[in-house]
């Protein structure tokens, strides 16, 4: 397949962003599929300053993580992604994936995710509960959520149904430390199996927030990470928001990627990406972004990256209404955040398998 590359800064040459594109992480987005080519020339300078597309074939300095692609949402291409990655899952596996709240139109299809999870040995789905008083919020109430959504042909592992373990965050921007589902600990590897989506406060979920949030227990693990004690606010505005909210996922997920090592991988499927999260469930907003495909990669910054940068990569006419929930969030701060953490490469190569 042949590779093309940009260097950042021509790409942005010209443009009114480059001025603070000097300072940012520089990201590399190579080898896109030739039918997503011409819309990353035209889109150019609507590129995150976090991110930039890379279609010519210019040499770049530094290493570049893998992020496999596929513009297929089914299940034979979610495996043949995942067996891109898997080298180093053995033993039980935790696939953490959004459940939704009941009857979420935009969650990944049931049948789709059961061949997945068919194929991964000693497997199973994880969750936690919620912090907000939803459909999850108890287990009793959780695993009667799972049931009308479908989740009923594996174990489903509520991991804080017993409480909560303790890991650390090693040099995190705002937490020394965050309360996990204390089942965390059973698992031996993990598989983030992510809805790639908008999100209310987070701007959108990929597979930082899947972790981050996902992991974290319910009453004591989310409180941490959303930055709210006592009392949980009823109004959301009264929550720490944008950059704040950011450096805590951030601060959350790395202390899951840390446990885990080299024994977890990503995988975001970008389909039915309303602006809202699947915890918004009926309520959430009607997709108004086509469905782009699947990535996946052992890196986390990276594998989110490509997430973006495809979304930001999409006309203006498809994209406005996500890319606005994304910005207006501050949401990008995510990506800078695990750079910061050192969680995983800003540069990446897209390498399509289609």
């Amino acid at each position: 397949m042949k590779k093309n590359e940009i260097s950042r800064r021509e790409l942005l040459k010209g443009s009114a962003v480059i001025a603070a594109a000097a300072v940012a992480a520089p990201s590399l987005l190579t080898a896109l599929p030739r039918h997503l080519q011409a819309a990353s020339l035209e889109n150019s300078q609507k590129t995150p300053l976090v991110g930039s597309r890379n279609v010519t074939g210019i040499k770049t300095e530094g290493s570049r993580a893998k992020v496999y692609f596929t513009s297929h949402i089914d299940a034979e291409h979610l495996i043949r992604l995942y067996e891109k990655i898997n080298s180093e899952i053995y033993g039980k596996v935790a696939i953490k994936l959004h459940t939704g709240e009941k009857n979420g139109p935009n969650i990944l299809p049931r049948d789709m995710v059961q061949a997945f999870q068919a194929q991964i040995p000693n497997s199973n789905i994880v969750e936690t509960n919620t912090l907000y008083e939803g459909d999850r919020y108890t287990t009793k109430s959780h695993r009667e959520t799972l049931k009308v959504n479908g989740w009923t042909f594996c174990p489903v592992d509520i991991m804080d149904e017993e409480g909560d373990v303790n890991l650390p965050v090693r040099n995190g921007l705002r937490l020394k430390e965050v309360a996990m589902g204390g089942h965390i600990i059973n698992y031996d590897s993990m598989v983030v199996l992510t809805h790639f989506k908008g999100h209310a406060m987070g701007g959108f979920g990929g597979s930082m927030k899947n972790i981050a949030i996902g992991c974290a227990s319910g009453q004591t693990g989310k409180r941490q990470v959303h930055g709210v004690s006592g009392k949980v606010p009823e109004d959301w505005g009264a929550w720490p928001a944008k950059e704040p909210l950011m450096e805590l996922m951030a601060d959350s997920a790395k202390a899951t990627c840390d446990y885990f090592g080299k024994r977890i991988v990503f995988i975001n499927v970008l389909r039915n990406m309303s602006v809202d999260c699947d915890c918004a469930g009926t309520r959430a907003a009607k997709p108004t972004i086509p469905d782009i495909g699947i990535c996946a990669s052992t890196d986390i910054l990276a594998v989110d990256q490509a997430s973006c940068d495809l979304v930001f990569g999409k006309p203006d006419s498809e994209n406005h209404d996500l890319v606005e929930r994304i910005q207006s969030r501050h949401g990008l701060r995510q990506l800078t955040a695990m750079a910061e953490l050192k969680m995983g490469n800003p540069q990446y190569e897209l390498i399509s398998i289609d």
